[in-house]
């Protein structure tokens, strides 16, 4: 499942969880490219990302818990 990471509303994100969570849920990225994709996510950009189907629910709640408003992709 494809995902877009479209923002991080929170008020002050924490962007050591944001990348924990981004490196756990995506099928495809490491921490150090998890690192530089929240860099871009906090400066306003969207992100895409690969996630695994059986997880999905799960990656979702945590997304959903950081304030990430996300949007499936195509």
């Amino acid at each position: 499942m494809k995902l877009n990471l479209l923002s991080c509303f929170a008020q002050r994100p924490d962007r050591r969880a944001i990348i924990k969570c981004i490196a756990e849920i995506s099928s495809n990225i490491n921490e150090t490219l998890s690192k530089e994709l929240t860099d871009i996510l906090l400066e306003g950009d969207t992100i895409g990302i690969e996630i695994e189907d059986k997880s999905s629910g799960s990656a979702l709640r945590a997304l959903r818990k950081l304030n990430i408003d996300y949007e499936f992709k195509a």
